[in-house]
Formats: structure tokens, C-alpha cells, sequence
């Protein structure tokens, strides 16, 4: 049994406390979300609704709708994060109106941005699903 069994609850927490986080940043904070934030929110706010009913009747065979949703989500937020880090980076594909999606609205320790929180949370969630056996 062990770790595995819950595995389940364990990436729907990390969907809610994704979600939770964004909802933080943009209506506390104030933090305006930039195009791609956008994108990984359209990613990550249904994981927490799917993930949740999925926990709460244990159907394991959600993966094969969940785990699409987070490997995309891995794919912008690895994009977005990039975007930010890597110089030149940006320009290959500018925002086009709203926030520029290279700001740094937070960069603790040097690299944690909200991109990197928001990949931090996609890769967790994969890997959860994928070490469930069902």
C-alpha cells in the first residue's frame, strides 16, 4: 500500500493549492495575468474539479483525461518560464497586447517565479498519476 494509495488526494491538493495560489496573485496581490498565465489557468482550474470528484468516487481511470491537461500545462509553463529566464528568449513570440509575458511579478530565491510555480505544480500532478498502478 503506503505512499501510493493516495496519490489520488495528493495531486488534487496540489491542483487546489495551484488554483488557490493563482487566485492569490491576480485578486490579492493584483498581480494582472499575463497571456500565457491565462493559458495555464485554462490548464489548471479543471484538474481541481476533475481531480476532486475523481478522489472523492476513487476512479483512477481518470488519468487519461487528466494527465493531457498537465503535460500541456508542463509544455507552457516550461515555455513561459523560459520566456522569462533565458535572455532573447521573449522575442520570439511577444505579447501582443496586456502584460508582457516576461514580467517577473515575484522571483524568489532567483528562479521561483509564478511560471515556475505553476510548472512545479503540473509535473507534480503527472508524476502522482503516473506512479498510481490503476
Amino acid at each position: 500500500m503506503g505512499i501510493r494509495q493516495y496519490t489520488l488526494y495528493m495531486a488534487w491538493i496540489v491542483a487546489v493549492v495551484a488554483t488557490l495560489g493563482s487566485l492569490y496573485f491576480s485578486e490579492i496581490r493584483g498581480f494582472i495575468p499575463c497571456e500565457l498565465c491565462w493559458y495555464q489557468r485554462i490548464l489548471m482550474y479543471p484538474l481541481s474539479l476533475i481531480l476532486g470528484i475523481a478522489a472523492f468516487y476513487e476512479e483512477y481511470k481518470i488519468k487519461k483525461y487528466v494527465l493531457p491537461l498537465s503535460i500541456m500545462g508542463i509544455c507552457v509553463s516550461s515555455f513561459h518560464y523560459m520566456e522569462q529566464k533565458i535572455p532573447g528568449f521573449a522575442a520570439i513570440k511577444p505579447c501582443t497586447q496586456g502584460v508582457p509575458c516576461n514580467i517577473q511579478y515575484i522571483n524568489w530565491l532567483g528562479f521561483v517565479t509564478i511560471p515556475f510555480l505553476a510548472l512545479l505544480g503540473f509535473s507534480l500532478i503527472t508524476l502522482l498519476l503516473l506512479m498510481k498502478r490503476k
